[in-house]
């Protein structure tokens, strides 16, 4: 099918998946009109006729409080009244792991869900890659997590981040140790509804994990990939795989596709200035999210598009974005493959805030001092040369906000490359390099070596 038609079919479907949905327990209505209240869109899983929101819940950016001892907590109230809120206005799927905010996502989704009727919503969460893979850890994990969500099924259960080393590192973690044997009975059993996989690698270990679905060595019954305007045709193509190849493989096959990091993030909410002048020319009152997230709900084969919401102001802008959705035109689709283009010139790390790579043995907080230079970067605000206009301004601007956002001792300087982190980071960053990038920058300025 050539690009054009693509294009306007992939609107269409849009458009009629959007009216064709409901929740598991409402009948759908008409599509909602921009100056109306607005109905939550839905997509109908072709495989079971699940009816999902098309925006979901990413759980791996919960509200965090300082702890009794210090560290880090789940703020619990303000999740409960989230997902209430969420639940309130159609979104029925969360998207959790034994994984996230070290180790803490699955309980507080659990407390806050189980105040609603099983029935009202699709928990998805995963078997991490994360420690150890023998069978009896990997079973005792898969085993917790029925008790932290506080459920007696999963509706979506994915092997989480495979890709990386394919069929072998696949085999090695999940088949060898019998845990695909394990879980397709448990599927048998009803306890997995869905059984997928989240992938990073690059695209041959994608082809070799797709491979096993074309033998019937075992059935996928759905995806997760990441996929946003700027990876869809701008992935470094080493690591990490352009989304449109991994869409159209998924597409061909009738798997249905859930979205992971359709804002990176979060950068694609807080783009560059010069993207977001162009975005706000064309739609004055749209944020650069909304933009983001239509894209992505654009094509049909996409059945969910996860969000890490982390407050009520993100929550309510999302949900004013999927209760009056619209699928991008054709037109519309080159513009932002032509931001896409320019948001390539930025010097980012790209890095969307997982913290998978933490702790770090040496205490470093490898993604703030990230998300502090992208930050910087983005918004314009760091110095680049002496010639530069407002440069002392600049200078000091950073260097003061860098101290306050990253206690001294959790600079980029500690890092002694040890390579700990690499391995577990899903977008494969060479993060000693760029911490090192980054230090280099920071004494320079001290120095006023630019």
């Amino acid at each position: 099918m050539e690009r054009r038609e693509f294009l306007k079919l992939s609107g269409a479907l849009a458009l009629g998946a959007a009216a064709a949905g409901c929740s598991p327990k409402k009948a759908a209505k008409a599509p909602a009109t921009e100056e109306g209240p607005g109905e939550m869109i839905y997509r109908e899983n072709p495989v079971n006729g699940d009816r999902v929101s098309l925006i979901g819940f990413g759980c791996m950016r919960w509200p965090m409080i300082p702890g009794p001892d210090g560290d880090q907590v789940i703020d619990q109230e303000a999740v409960n009244e989230m997902v209430d809120y969420a639940i309130a206005h159609g979104i029925n799927y969360f998207d959790t792991s034994p994984a996230y905010l070290m180790g803490q996502s699955e309980k507080a989704a659990g407390i806050a869900l189980s105040r609603h009727p099983r029935e009202s919503y699709y928990i998805a969460t995963k078997l991490s890659n994360f420690g150890p893979h023998d069978r009896e850890s990997s079973i005792a994990m898969y085993r917790a997590s029925f008790e932290q969500l506080k459920t007696d099924y999963f509706d979506y259960y994915l092997l989480h981040a495979i890709g990386r080393g394919g069929v072998e590192a696949y085999r090695d973690r999940y088949v060898d140790n019998g845990m695909i044997d394990f879980l397709l009975a448990e599927k048998a059993a009803g306890r997995i509804r869905n059984l997928g996989f989240s992938f990073h690698g690059a695209q041959h270990e994608f082809d070799a994990l797709i491979g096993l679905h074309d033998s019937d060595e075992m059935h996928w019954d759905f995806c997760q990939i990441e996929m946003n305007y700027i990876d869809w045709k701008h992935a470094d193509g080493v690591r990490n795989v352009n989304a449109d190849y991994l869409y159209a493989e998924l597409d061909k096959r009738g798997i249905p596709i859930v979205i992971m990091e359709p804002l990176l993030g979060g950068r694609l909410a807080n783009v560059p200035e010069s993207i977001s002048a162009q975005l706000r020319q064309r739609e004055p009152d749209s944020s650069a999210a909304s933009w983001a997230f239509r894209f992505c709900g654009t094509y049909p084969r996409v059945l969910c598009i996860l969000s890490g919401m982390t407050n009520m102001d993100v929550l309510t802008e999302n949900v004013k974005t999927f209760s009056h959705f619209r699928p991008l035109t054709e037109e519309e689709l080159e513009f932002m493959e032509r931001m896409a283009v320019q948001y390539k010139e930025f010097p980012l790390v790209n890095c969307t805030d997982c913290k998978y790579c933490m702790p770090c043995p040496w205490g470093i907080d490898i993604p703030g001092i990230f998300k502090h230079y992208n930050s910087a970067v983005t918004e314009g605000s760091y110095a680049q040369s002496r010639e530069q206009k407002d440069y002392e301004k600049l200078k000091r601007a950073y260097l003061v906000s860098y101290d306050r956002a990253i206690p001294t001792l959790r600079q980029a300087d500690h890092c002694i490359g040890c390579g700990e982190c690499l391995s577990h980071c899903p977008q494969s960053i060479p993060i000693p390099d760029e911490l090192h990038r980054i230090d280099r920058y920071v004494e320079k300025l001290r120095q006023d070596l630019l």
